[in-house]
């Protein structure tokens, strides 16, 4: 006969008595989870509790990232005084095809069913948001990339996610095409991800307009901060080429020990600073004359040669550093560097160093839900009707 459960299987940790507490806690999971859960929980309680399987998987390929999601619920079976199995399929880090169940968890269905809604949160975005990062950073494995997703994010623990997820998109890059990947992030929380002691960055725009002119926001931070390189903004006042320019000739030192960097972060309602339609296309005929000929949508082409940080505003940096004698100074780019636009700057060769950006966060958020099944219930096999291939996986 199914074993009642009983409402006291739910001790509690104290505060700081076992590190960090999950979030949500065990006390909140029920005011986060879907309803039906928590009824069908009653409902178990009732009649009796079963051991069941889950099998977790999504519908598009992903880099699997189960980390926090593995942590989570170890943290709640331990408050909970139960025991979860988890067998993970797949390493962390690894490409998983659409449809293949990337891990099992097994364990009391009391204990189980109510947290299914909060585990698959923590595992479905940063599936997809790896599996962006590690394209990206294998379309320009020699462009360093610093992960500025923290302001876009609905709250701090998308934030963390995201974090996690370009890191470990980053590592499996490494790996693949020994890309030079995430370098850090913006912010300290996260910074552990990336092997950071604390978040990078330097200025933002509303530094500049305190300052009242490029070269002075510099000069303030330099003077804050003598020991730190220097990475400065140069189109607040539309003069990316002639702000560059200005900064690198009063930090002429720095400049020459390579530890000056420009950053172009021009938005998508005007051009940079010298550039139009047919410079812009004259640009690229001097250094990768065949980029603009193999574009194939009207989006690549603006990447390539439009507003904004395109192709051609890099080479136009570029060009105009290099003139001047300031060949060590890097270029960081920024402005909407998604997925297709990474592979646009990687076809052209873009000369850029650095890239910061958040757009490695899912662009199509349908692709991120992740779905959980019961295989199981008490070693005995049983799926809905369409899902019989999670049992042979499992059988595997």
């Amino acid at each position: 006969m199914a074993r009642k459960p009983s409402r006291a299987e739910s001790p509690k940790i104290a505060p700081g008595a076992e590190g960090p507490r999950p979030w949500p806690s065990e006390p909140d999971v029920g005011r986060f989870t879907d309803r039906y859960f928590v009824k069908t929980k009653e409902t178990i309680h009732r009649f009796g509790d079963k051991r069941v399987t889950y099998a977790i998987f999504m519908r598009r390929p992903v880099i699997f990232t189960p980390r926090l999601m593995v942590d989570w619920l170890m943290a709640i079976a331990k408050a909970r005084g139960t025991e979860f199995t988890i067998k993970l399929n797949y390493q962390e880090g690894d490409w998983v095809g659409a449809g293949e169940p990337l891990l099992y968890i097994e364990g009391s269905f009391y204990h189980l069913v109510d947290l299914e809604t909060l585990y698959l949160q923590k595992l479905g975005a940063s599936c997809i948001a790896a599996y962006n990062a590690y394209s990206m950073c294998t379309d320009l494995p020699r462009v360093a990339f610093i992960a500025m997703d923290a302001r876009h994010c609905a709250g701090t623990e998308m934030a963390e996610l995201m974090a996690y997820a370009a890191s470990v998109g980053s590592d499996a890059a490494k790996k693949k095409v020994g890309a030079k990947g995430f370098v850090g992030n913006a912010t300290n929380a996260t910074a552990h991800f990336f092997g950071q002691a604390s978040g990078l960055g330097t200025m933002p725009h509303a530094l500049i307009g305190y300052a009242g002119s490029t070269v002075r926001a510099a000069e303030m931070f330099h003077e804050t901060f003598p020991y730190q390189d220097l990475t400065v903004l140069v189109d607040y006042y539309g003069r990316e080429i002639t702000d560059a320019l200005a900064v690198c000739k009063r930090f002429h030192d720095i400049a020459a020990a390579g530890r000056l960097a420009v950053r172009i972060d021009t938005h998508g309602g005007r051009f940079v600073e010298g550039l139009d339609p047919q410079e812009s296309y004259a640009v690229l005929e001097r250094h990768v004359p065949l980029a603009v000929r193999r574009y194939r949508s009207e989006t690549e082409l603006r990447y390539l040669t439009g507003t904004g940080v395109s192709a051609a505003a890099i080479f136009h940096m570029r060009d105009s550093l290099d003139r001047a004698g300031y060949d060590k100074v890097r270029i960081v780019a920024s402005s909407g560097f998604s997925v297709a636009k990474c592979r646009v700057m990687a076809d052209a060769s873009a000369p850029v160093d650095a890239i910061g950006t958040g757009s490695y966060l899912p662009e199509n958020w349908i692709e991120t839900y992740a779905t959980a099944d019961i295989v199981a219930y008490d070693n005995a096999p049983s799926v809905k009707i369409g899902r019989e291939f999670l049992i042979r996986e499992r059988k595997k």
